[in-house]
């Protein structure tokens, strides 16, 4: 490892996994990436062999068959993957948020019928509470389900948007209204359902239809959709949890263990940004020499440097706080929110260095230029992050009397 974004009090088995991950990423993850992301086409090599490597499974208990590993070992093997390429990195993210929210909140039965097979990749998980018209407005989400009077069969109607791996996934955790009478407040009216469906395009279940791949400007190779239903029919059994009117706190748990994923992934495009700087610089000469000689250049190094450091820290701390069983949106926020920030920022940076070369698609730094934005809106803007950091904040130093 670099001594940019180390880690301290990392077990012997954490250092080896990473070890084996990073391996993976400079073998077989950044030789091709850059190809198979200009042709928009989906990594199945890859992730075929991360599902041999139990990539799927990391963080899924092993007596459901997955490795058992913590928050903190997830992220920073996402940290790493993302590296390479932070496509390959959503999709194991939206799959880890379903994983851990049918470990948090499922059923027993839920638990067993879907986890093994989610540890193994056979399951692939995808989530859903956007939608056309609303975006982080959680709370005036349309998309409803309809109860058949005191049975326990439920009729969904509604369109969602933004769905990473809403083709491939076969699984997805979506969030919708079911107005019940029983409290006035929207986040209380408000359900999870697992919806099964087929992976592909089209009509992928019964009243369940994924129209096709939504163009992007970056973040290709991984499929983004929309997820349209239309009388879908289902029941109470695909309800998280078995029980409906929890579904706004259940996805939000799930988001807050999102927002470390979307910081690691951050972190990792900035260190890649950073390690293409670096050594571009070394390389360019400009006025008889390396142009990493030159003060301007040297500057932005160091710049560079101390924002991937800082947003690994920050990121790292946010993972312990959840593995320790503590209170964390406010530093998955702060995680978030800064790794984004200066992920943006490290990236326009080693564009930069790379003077007009970086404008060619034949150099990464292009790909990553693309790439990097969608972590700015990725889990919950900049914005809405310190909206949550700001109520935090006010919570723990309340003016007293």
């Amino acid at each position: 490892m670099s001594r940019l974004q180390s880690t301290d009090n990392l077990t012997e088995e954490q250092v080896e996994l990473l070890k084996l991950v990073k391996e993976f990423v400079d073998e077989q993850i950044i030789p091709v990436a850059t190809e198979l992301e200009h042709q928009d086409e989906y990594p199945q090599r890859i992730v075929d062999q991360m599902k041999e490597m139990g990539i799927f499974g990391l963080m899924i208990p092993e007596e459901y068959g997955g490795l058992g590993e913590s928050l903190l070992t997830y992220a920073l093997c996402v940290e790493e993957i993302a590296r390479g390429w932070m496509s390959v990195s959503g999709i194991i993210n939206t799959h880890f948020i379903v994983a851990y929210m049918i470990l948090q909140h499922g059923t027993e039965e839920q638990k067993q019928r879907y986890l093994p097979k989610m540890a193994t990749g056979e399951i692939r998980g995808a989530f859903s509470m956007s939608e056309p018209a609303l975006g982080s407005d959680v709370a005036a989400i349309k998309t409803k389900a309809v109860r058949d009077g005191d049975s326990d069969n439920w009729t969904i109607d509604g369109q969602k948007m933004w769905l990473t791996n809403g083709g491939s996934a076969n699984l997805v955790a979506v969030l919708v209204r079911t107005e019940l009478g029983e409290s006035d407040s929207p986040y209380r009216n408000m359900t999870t359902f697992l919806i099964e469906k087929e992976s592909g395009f089209g009509e992928t279940a019964q009243g369940v239809t994924v129209p096709g791949k939504i163009e992007k400007m970056g973040y290709k190779g991984v499929d983004t959709t929309e997820l349209v239903f239309q009388g879908h029919k289902t029941s109470t059994a695909q309800i998280l949890g078995g029980v409906p009117g929890k579904g706004f706190y259940q996805m939000m748990d799930g988001v807050e263990v999102g927002r470390v994923n979307v910081a690691a992934r951050a972190c990792g495009v900035s260190m890649r940004a950073f390690e293409l700087g670096i050594s571009y610089a070394q390389q360019r000469e400009t006025f008889g020499k390396k142009i990493a000689e030159h003060q301007g250049i040297l500057f932005r190094l160091a710049d560079m440097a101390t924002k991937v450091e800082a947003s690994h820290q920050m990121m790292v701390k946010a993972a312990r706080l959840k593995d320790a069983g503590e209170r964390n949106d406010l530093e998955a926020g702060m995680a978030k929110y800064l790794a984004a920030e200066n992920c943006a920022d490290v990236v326009e940076q080693s564009f930069r260095i790379h003077g007009g070369y970086g404008y060619s698609k034949e150099y990464e730094i292009e790909r990553l230029y693309r790439e990097a934005p969608m972590l700015l809106i990725g889990e919950g803007t900049a914005e809405i992050q310190k909206m949550i950091i700001g109520r935090r904040l006010l919570e723990d130093y309340r003016l007293k009397g």
